[in-house]
């Protein structure tokens, strides 16, 4: 399909900049084959049944946004932005820098160097390789855990790019762009429609007989990269890695065979549970998954999908018009802008029902 099919207009204002307080007091649209319905995210207990299973993604998110210096060339030491976004060892790490054009294998960087610092005092790295598109491999002088403590002190959330570029990142954003239920380290970008939850919310569900289960996700930087192709065949979908444990696995199969829906809350919980179900059955899984849905796909696991208001020409957007139908989620997207909906990871959510078969 043409990626200008997947096209929309949406006004800069409709991008929010902080979430709502509390978190389940978002607007939620339920999208159904034949209508809409405004309501808001704490009212989930009552548009589930009674055995429906919530899918939650359980990834953390490290805050992996880094700022230091060049050094070592004996010039002006340029101010350098790198999002790290795939670990490859104890030391290492690839990730995008910025301005990658400053930079050269070998050359030296120095977090921590604009008066942020950690007990460790600052964080070094050197450049071993160079990619495309500002991406390159560090390899920092900690190790291990002591390496993961220096990037928790001197790091950033990793806001996505369209907040970023409108404010700074803060403190508040180290919880705000957390899930309450967040707990395997690993991502750099959060799954943003569990952002909505809060305790009081997965008690009300807990109490209305509406199930829980919990996979991993760990969300990458490439979830913000725009496709340039003008065809969906061209896209090069990025690859994260995940699991789905086999116990999860056993309990959805059984809850699907007494008559519950499977609900993944956001489209990283659903793009994992369509990958450990590939083979045409639902099935453990543990691996790396670039799986891209766009229109024609079977949805072999999900049922139903809660998931936030996306950005034109997205692959986010592809998957929920795959789901719901492109022109129903074009028509269900217009009003959310008429109706002052808010997008993306610190906006509002949508229940998405499947379209007919």
């Amino acid at each position: 399909m043409r990626v200008a099919d997947f096209d929309f207009n949406l006004p800069d204002e409709r991008i929010a900049l902080r979430p709502v307080h509390p978190r389940d007091a978002a607007k939620l649209l339920v999208v159904r084959p034949t209508a809409l319905e405004d309501r808001v995210v704490r009212d989930l207990s009552s548009l589930l049944r009674p055995g429906d299973v919530l899918v939650f993604n359980n990834t953390k998110v490290i805050p992996a946004a880094l700022t230091g210096n060049r050094i070592g060339r004996g010039e002006a030491t340029p101010r350098i932005e790198a999002l790290l976004h795939q670990r490859l060892d104890g030391s290492r790490w690839k990730a995008f820098a910025k301005p990658g054009k400053r930079l050269a294998v070998g050359d030296r960087i120095r977090f921590g160097a604009e008066g942020r610092v950690c007990l460790l005092g600052v964080l070094d790295a050197t450049v071993e390789q160079k990619g495309e598109g500002g991406e390159i491999t560090l390899a920092f002088d900690f190790h291990g855990p002591i390496l993961d403590e220096a990037i928790a002190a001197l790091g950033d959330m990793p806001l996505p790019p369209y907040i970023a570029g409108k404010r700074e990142c803060d403190e508040q954003d180290r919880v705000d762009y957390q899930t309450v239920f967040a707990e395997t380290e690993g991502a750099v970008a959060a799954p943003t429609a569990g952002l909505h939850f809060t305790p009081d919310l997965m008690k009300s569900l807990q109490e209305s007989g509406i199930k829980e289960e919990f996979l991993t996700l760990h969300v990458g930087a490439g979830t913000f990269l725009p496709v340039k192709a003008e065809d969906t065949a061209e896209h090069r979908m990025h690859s994260e890695w995940g699991v789905v444990p086999a116990d999860v696995v056993a309990r959805l199969k059984e809850a699907r065979a007494r008559g519950g829906r499977i609900v993944p809350v956001g489209t990283t919980s659903l793009r994992l549970l369509e990958s450990a179900a590939r083979s045409g059955e639902l099935a453990p899984f543990e691996g790396t998954t670039d799986i891209f849905i766009t229109p024609g796909y079977r949805f072999r696991v999900a049922d139903l999908l809660l998931t936030n208001f996306h950005l034109p020409r997205s692959t986010l957007f592809m998957l929920v018009a795959a789901f719901a139908g492109l022109e129903r989620m074009k028509s269900a997207y217009a009003h959310a802008i008429a109706g002052n909906y808010r997008f993306y990871s610190y906006g509002d959510a949508s229940l998405l029902f499947p379209a007919p078969s």
